[in-house]
């Protein structure tokens, strides 16, 4: 399945529910958000329909979300009704792994292949700042468990804060050191509450990390299925990985679609354009009308996103783009930006 710049899309991101058992603070107020209700969501039956249909178009690679996915009850169940599937290849996991330890034995049981832990930083206390009373110690003992299966990659994920401390950082990427999982850092993006938070850039990461540990090769091999580069440091046995979706935007090997918990199909993350699928499936249509539907959502993908404050600028202003720019304001002047959060969003 391609879109209409030839990008073959293999890979839908599923949020499972918009509820989480944490408050971070880039990604939702601390009263948290308007829940939707469970009859709005869609069913386990329903996800799985569309992963099938999905499948038939090219579709190998699953990842469950959220919110927090594990906070839906019997995720594990979803996860091996999706992972026998017929040509999906690959079912992942994103998680705050608060809930990881009492689930873990049961997704690896359904097929589980990878999973990522958000851990934003080691600290106890700036943990629990960031989170609004997460536990950090609760998040390492999911890691933990989920890395004594020896079949499953774990990764840390760390969206990094300009007012935190250049120590977090070197203590989170020592986890890669000491071979308890990969690290990847995610620079902020300006979706919801993001917008409102100042990241650090990808740059500023790797340069911390050189004066600490040495000068990195990159790794050319491929360790997931989204747009990470990764970095082997001197002494680690696992990677290092910077996912620059701002600094260096990377929407010309896009792969991805996403599937909100209510049923809605994104092309992509910045907008909010999409399809209503869960009205598709409540109002009786048949899997030819829905793939067909699907296909058409992907095709108008478009060439990539705005996050960058100079494209931006250079776009509003009417100002000479190339023809990538170009593309892409002409797509913004037809779309609507996403105004929902991350949770919403899935993600």
């Amino acid at each position: 399945m391609k879109d209409q710049f030839g990008r073959a899309i293999d890979y839908m991101r599923v949020s499972v529910t918009d509820r989480c058992n944490l408050r971070c603070v880039y990604c939702m107020p601390e009263e948290g958000v308007s829940a939707i209700s469970h009859q709005d969501i869609l069913t386990f039956d329903e996800i799985a329909r569309l992963c099938r249909i999905g499948a038939g178009l090219g579709i190998t690679k699953i990842k469950l979300t959220g919110g927090e996915p594990l906070v839906r009850k019997n995720l594990s169940v979803l996860l091996g009704m999706v992972k026998s599937i017929p040509g999906i290849e690959q079912v992942t996991l994103t998680t705050n792994g608060i809930l990881l330890k009492e689930q873990i034995n049961e997704l690896v049981y359904n097929g589980l292949d990878s999973v990522n832990v958000s851990i934003d930083t080691l600290d106890p206390e700036r943990y629990r700042k960031v989170t609004r009373g997460g536990c950090v110690e609760k998040a390492l003992k999911g890691l933990a468990a989920a890395a004594a299966f020896p079949d499953v990659r774990v990764k840390v994920n760390c969206v990094p804060l300009k007012d935190a401390q250049e120590e977090e950082y070197i203590q989170l990427a020592l986890l890669a050191k000491d071979g308890r999982a990969d690290v990847r850092f995610i620079e902020m993006m300006p979706i919801g509450m993001g917008k409102i938070f100042s990241g650090r850039s990808s740059e500023e990461i790797c340069s911390i990390l050189k004066r600490t540990f040495g000068e990195p090769e990159q790794y050319r091999g491929r360790l997931g299925n989204g747009p990470a580069v990764y970095m082997q440091f001197p002494g680690f046995r696992k990677k290092v990985g910077f996912i620059s979706a701002v600094s260096h935007q990377f929407c010309g090997g896009c792969n991805r679609v996403r599937l909100t918990s209510e049923g809605y199909m994104k092309p992509c993350l910045q907008y909010g354009n999409g399809v209503d699928l869960r009205a598709l499936l409540r109002s009786g249509a048949g899997d030819d009308e829905i793939c067909e539907t699907m296909r058409d959502i992907v095709f108008e993908k478009p060439a990539c996103h705005q996050f960058s404050a100079d494209a931006g600028r250079k776009a509003n202003a009417g100002a000479t783009l190339d023809a990538a720019e170009k593309t892409n304001a002409d797509a913004v002047g037809g779309m609507n930006l996403e105004s929902k959060g991350m949770s919403k969003i899935g993600g």
